[in-house]
């Protein structure tokens, strides 16, 4: 069975579209020619994902998202920790709004999942026209009602 869960760790709920979202992620992965599995999106503080980081990965220092894939063959799963205040603070360096920075981070998680990579300048050229092709259409204005 698929399915999209989102959770909050050490952060308040955010206004976020999920029905929406969820739609958009499905379409991507489905897009993408993979199938939806279990896809856990963990909202949390910078503390958070920072001993998230440490502990899981041996990493000291803060980022905006972690990724743990379980994707199996073109089942696409996993979990999506996000930092809320790293997503904030990339909003303004980017001079964007923080629902599309946090729906871009979103993205960016999943097609780490199917299996896109950003280390090389071609692959982050690749991943971010990945990123802009999926972020379009979307409503950021749009509240939840």
């Amino acid at each position: 069975m698929s399915k999209i869960n989102f959770f909050y760790e050490d952060v308040e709920k955010q206004d976020i579209l999920e029905i929406e979202l969820v739609k958009r992620i499905k379409f991507l992965i489905k897009n993408e020619g993979k199938r939806n599995g279990e896809l856990a999106i963990i909202f949390c503080s910078d503390n958070y994902l920072l001993n998230v980081n440490i502990e899981f990965l041996n990493h000291n220092y803060y980022t905006d998202i972690i990724t743990f894939n379980y994707c199996e063959n073109s089942i696409i799963s996993g979990d999506l920790f996000i930092s809320i205040e790293r997503v904030k603070e990339n909003a303004s360096k980017f001079n964007t709004t923080f629902k599309h920075e946090l729906y871009r981070v979103i993205f960016h998680g999943i097609l780490h999942l199917i299996g896109y990579n950003d280390k090389t300048e071609d692959e982050k050229i690749l991943m971010r026209s990945k990123e802009d092709f999926y972020l379009k259409g979307m409503d950021f204005d749009k509240e939840i009602v």
